[in-house]
């Protein structure tokens, strides 16, 4: 990436687009390629699948939406994220793919990205509906009942929103926990710097999609070696809350 940046900005970004875009080029090594998009969401550059160009917005395998979060991380100057998408070298098996994304300038982001093939990253569409809905129901039980009565019952290990291991958490949108049943130390701090095993700011990206609204996003919790897909909503301008489901376990799928 950082040889990407320099290379547009010593050539211009004619000259550097033209070469990212070339499959045969100096930018495309093995598994790793730049991919490139203006920031209203239009793909520029892809060297491996250039019938993208042009086009608006990208989904994964999962219809988690990439370029709204793509974008989110641009407007920041840059950041690592996860998608689940084909990986052509394991016959298009769905797999974990970690991005990297760097702001050039004000009209355009680039990014490359590695699989990571050693981490389960199926999910079941079943279960994922099953998430939304448990989320919005726990979004109108918000709205119904106020702040302070729904933190009570979203933080109640007993409480209604909390079964099957799964239940709500809740934050500001400075990164302060309000809800998290499972964890009521954090009740109260901070979490905004918090990071995945791999670097990925995972906090601040819920705060992202919660401003986007309605939108999913992957990350590895840092208590647990699996992938998590997470689903979050905005309660007011004050709060938002989600919850998650885990990947499913190859070894007890297989």
């Amino acid at each position: 990436m950082n040889e990407a940046v320099t290379y547009l900005k010593e050539n211009g970004e004619e000259k550097a687009l033209q070469e990212f875009n070339n499959r045969s080029g100096s930018f495309v090594r093995g598994d790793l390629y730049i991919f490139g998009y203006n920031l209203n969401g239009t793909n520029i550059v892809h060297p491996i699948n250039p019938a993208l160009i042009g086009q608006r917005g990208l989904s994964d395998v999962n219809d988690v939406d990439i370029v709204s979060r793509e974008l989110a991380l641009a407007k920041r100057g840059g950041g690592t994220m996860y998608i689940v998408f084909p990986n052509p070298n394991h016959e298009g098996k769905k797999e974990l793919k970690q991005l990297y994304i760097k702001t050039v300038n004000d009209s355009l982001y680039l990014g490359s990205g590695l699989y990571i093939s050693d981490v389960p990253a199926s999910f079941d569409k079943d279960e994922i509906n099953e998430l939304v809905s448990f989320v919005e129901r726990a979004l109108q039980f918000a709205k119904k009942n106020g702040k302070q009565k729904s933190l009570a019952v979203f933080n109640d290990l007993n409480g209604n929103f909390t079964r099957d291991g799964r239940y709500i958490f809740a934050y500001d949108y400075e990164g302060q926990t309000l809800a998290h049943p499972c964890h009521p130390e954090l009740i109260g701090t901070s979490r905004i710097n918090a990071l995945d095993p791999n670097g990925v700011d995972y906090i601040r990206q819920l705060i992202d999609a919660a401003r986007i609204g309605n939108v999913f996003l992957y990350y590895i919790y840092p208590d647990s070696s699996r992938l998590k897909l997470s689903y979050v909503v905005s309660v007011d301008d004050t709060w938002f809350l989600g919850s998650g489901i885990y990947a499913k376990d190859e070894e007890a799928t297989n």
